[in-house]
């Protein structure tokens, strides 16, 4: 009882759900301590980039700093793509949440795209354990949010599970602890906010930037055009296109639906392939269980009903689809012999 103790006290292991759009950490026996955008602010000194905020901060400065200061997304379609600021991000994060007095470097679980290449793979690794860990598993981020939406992913029976997140969507169909199938595809949460941008510079002759597009995404955004009155809208500011003049317009959600369908279009192909590469034996299961939505983008207003319109299967969206990845992650680590198998 005095070594559990003493164990708790100074050991901690740790699951991370290192996303494009935000970063989850899970630690073991307290559940979920943080999430924040994946976001640091760099400031160039002579050549040298120096840290100035990070996560949420950073993200209050986005498109507001002076021309010696950006803000860098470290990740992008769920990959590593600065390896020096993703490494100074998670050792942010990291002692962020846990204590100093620790003894020992956790050992650390951390979630893929399952279409990560082996050199990208091994770049998240190296990011992970630069920060600070003794140990690094992998966990494939289709399998994690399956664990974490509390699928019987050891059953012998086909689940298919859509992870809608910031930089990739992953499609997997999953049996017996394994993945039968699986895409990862570069169509997600930051897609979906270029296609709005690019619609309402083309329809509407305005610029906007990348937080005015995930802010509608989030008020008005819709997978499927209303048919019913009101039709939801607000007011955004932007630049007029050719004339630098500034203005404020409106938009509803049958626009943002527009803007939208090229990424749903994709997601829904993907689904499909998905549907056709499925064993016959498998994919019976698939119609009596339907699909199971996570990830941020489970929340676009509406998804769950085109996804099922175009795949013919019934859609469910999981309960906290934002945590399913960490949460995940975070049971492998709390019962590492049951799913030892899906770490890589």
């Amino acid at each position: 009882m005095f070594l559990e103790k003493l164990s708790n006290m100074f050991f901690t292991d740790v699951a991370i759900d290192l996303g494009t759009a935000n970063t989850l950490i899970y630690i073991r026996g307290k559940g979920i301590v943080l999430n924040e955008p994946s976001i640091v602010t760099v400031r160039d000194i002579r050549g040298r980039k120096v840290v100035e905020a990070v996560g949420e901060e950073a993200k209050r400065m986005q498109g507001k700093t002076p021309e010696d200061v950006v803000t860098i997304r470290p990740l992008r379609d769920g990959v590593v793509a600065d390896f020096e600021v993703a490494e100074a991000m998670i050792k942010y994060f990291m002692k962020k949440v846990v204590p100093t007095h620790f003894l020992k470097s956790p050992l650390i679980v951390v979630s893929v795209p399952s279409g990560a290449t082996p050199v990208e793979r091994r770049a998240i690794q190296e990011s992970v354990e630069s920060a600070g860990a003794r140990r690094v598993y992998l966990i494939e981020e289709p399998m994690a949010a399956a664990i974490g939406a509390d699928l019987p992913v050891n059953d012998p029976s086909g689940l298919m599970i859509v992870d809608i997140g910031g930089g990739t969507t992953e499609v997997a169909v999953i049996s017996l602890g394994g993945l039968v199938y699986a895409a990862s595809l570069r169509v997600a949460g930051d897609r979906m906010n270029e296609a709005i941008i690019d619609y309402v510079r083309r329809k509407m002759r305005m610029v906007i930037g990348e937080a005015t597009a995930e802010i509608i995404k989030h008020n008005i955004g819709t997978a499927w055009h209303a048919k019913k009155e009101p039709i939801q809208s607000m007011k955004i500011k932007g630049r007029k296109v050719d004339e630098g003049r500034l203005l404020e317009e409106e938009i509803d959600e049958n626009q943002v639906a527009d803007a939208l369908q090229e990424p749903l279009r994709q997601i829904a192909e993907a689904i499909k392939k998905a549907m056709e590469a499925t064993p016959p034996e498998l994919a019976a299961d698939l119609v009596d269980r339907g699909i199971m939505l996570t990830g941020g983008g489970a929340l676009l207003r509406n998804i769950a009903r085109y996804i099922s319109a175009e795949s013919g299967l019934s859609v469910l969206i999981s309960e906290n689809p934002l945590e399913c990845v960490v949460r995940g992650a975070g049971k492998a680590l709390e019962d590492f012999e049951k799913y030892r198998a899906v770490l890589i």
